[in-house]
């Protein structure tokens, strides 16, 4: 988390601030963005954790968001949002963190719950790995002009199920072990 929260303050503005040090007064630069990093529960954690590292004066929105399993083959589902707690995002600058990007309908349903609280100025969608058709559904669903894709790789495909491949595995489970 903490190297992609590098890379996209890159493109952050920047503003020069006087802070007073014990021994001395110096100028710096600190980000004129006001940010909001939100995350999908439970597998975004840890991602977050790195990001906010970074960006520490950051506010923070949860969101839960699962798949539902039509059947017990895993190869339909609805994607369930149950819980999101946010401060406001309007005119701030969204990243949307998630370590796996395998659809990109639980980003995109996860941003549409987001806008409940404003709309964001510019917003950046940050994985670890995402399929190649996650990156075009996420192309053709956010405001092209103000969303920023940040991805450390691209999968070529997805399996039957929906999962990407090949993968890593479930984010959430590698981090915390299985669900019950």
């Amino acid at each position: 988390g903490e190297i992609m929260a590098y890379e996209i303050s890159k493109g952050f503005r920047y503003e020069k601030m006087e802070i007073t040090t014990p021994l001395d007064v110096m100028e710096v630069s600190v980000a004129a963005e006001d940010v909001v990093i939100a995350t999908i529960l439970r597998a975004g954690l840890p991602f977050h954790h790195g990001i906010l590292n970074y960006f520490d004066g950051a506010e923070n929105a949860f969101v839960s968001a699962y798949r539902k399993y039509k059947e017990t083959g895993h190869q339909s589902f609805d994607i369930h949002i149950e819980y999101i707690a946010s401060p406001s995002i309007e005119g701030k600058t969204l990243i949307l963190a998630d370590p796996m990007l395998a659809t990109g309908s639980s980003m995109d349903l996860t941003y549409r719950a987001l806008l409940t609280k404003g709309t964001p100025a510019h917003i950046h969608i940050a994985t670890i790995i995402a399929s190649r058709q996650a990156i075009e559904y996420c192309k053709a669903n956010f405001p092209e002009e103000k969303c920023t894709i940040w991805a450390a790789a691209i999968d070529p495909d997805l399996n039957e199920s929906s999962y990407i491949v090949p993968g890593i595995g479930d984010a959430g489970d590698l981090a915390y072990g299985e669900k019950l």
